[in-house]
């Protein structure tokens, strides 16, 4: 039996206002990894390469890894009720993973919507050399982008999917995107509260994909964030226009995380995700809701 975290991670549920304890899943796997010094022998093994996320990745790509859905379907925060089609008709596990969501199961707030479902926390005011000041991360965000971030001071978004959540992710408002996708390679570690509290500097050290986005109120920039069991990062969109909404990737099977930056004061991020980002919580939000103006 896995043991218990000792001091429970909690988020915001935004729609009651209600502090939640969060599920950590795989409480018993992460404590090796992270806990004991042979976890942390095989780190290069487990999360060096992309090695033991793609064959997690065929596993569930598998149809035989179908008889693993209900599982996911039936934790607290999956709703399965959502997804585009009936559970029995997904043939292998990612492909529930990664499902579709029924049209209006995630209608489009106004202003500048969240780009995914997840836990989201706010940093106000920070410059490329300054450390990201997540779970005592030390990495600043000059190593997010890999040594091309631009210059100038940001607001950052940072939405942790959880694997209950639907993994898809979109664009938060109208935008092009002028440049291709920029896949920095990187670890596989997980992006797990256990894990993030063990190895804080996740956000800079695993593969991450990021874009160049422009709108009409200026330049943004999404970084999408692979994580251990993220065998793969799907980017769909197409083309240089998109909408609010559109859709812009996937994930596969795992937790991941989508970072949205910003130059300081371009959006006015809604007092309550401030306020619960400056008391050190998480809030979480739905994809198409608004979260700034």
């Amino acid at each position: 039996m896995s043991k218990k975290i000792q001091q429970p991670i909690e988020f915001v549920d935004r729609r009651t206002g209600e502090r939640v304890v969060e599920t950590v899943m795989g409480d018993g796997a992460l404590r090796f990894a992270y806990e004991t010094l042979l976890g942390r022998t095989l780190w290069p093994v487990l999360f060096g390469s992309r090695l033991v996320s793609s064959l997690l990745g065929r596993r569930y790509d598998s149809p035989r890894s179908k008889k693993d859905i209900a599982a996911l379907a039936n934790l607290a925060g999956c709703s399965p009720e959502e997804a585009e089609k009936p559970i029995e008709e997904y043939a292998s596990f990612n492909d529930f993973f990664t499902r579709r969501l029924k049209p209006g199961a995630r209608p489009l707030g106004e202003g500048f919507v969240s780009p995914a479902d997840g836990r989201l926390r706010l940093f106000l005011g920070a410059d490329a050399d300054t450390p990201f000041p997540l779970k005592g991360a030390k990495r600043p965000l000059r190593e997010v982008f890999d040594s091309a971030a631009p210059g100038g001071t940001y607001d950052v978004a940072v939405v942790r999917l959880a694997p209950v959540d639907y993994h898809r992710f979109h664009f938060p408002c109208d935008c092009e995107t002028p440049e291709p996708v920029r896949v920095v390679p990187g670890k596989y570690h997980s992006v797990n509260p256990l894990a993030l509290l063990k190895r804080p500097d996740v956000y800079a050290d695993n593969e991450r994909q990021s874009v160049r986005c422009r709108a009409f109120f200026g330049d943004f920039w999404m970084v999408e964030v692979g994580a251990f069991g993220v065998g793969t990062i799907v980017q769909t969109a197409e083309g240089r226009r998109h909408w609010k909404g559109d859709e812009k990737g996937y994930f596969k099977f795992g937790g991941s995380t989508v970072v949205v930056v910003v130059p300081a004061g371009l959006v006015r991020f809604d007092d309550d995700l401030v306020a619960n980002s400056a008391a050190g919580l998480e809030t979480r939000v739905l994809c198409g809701e608004r979260i700034g103006a």
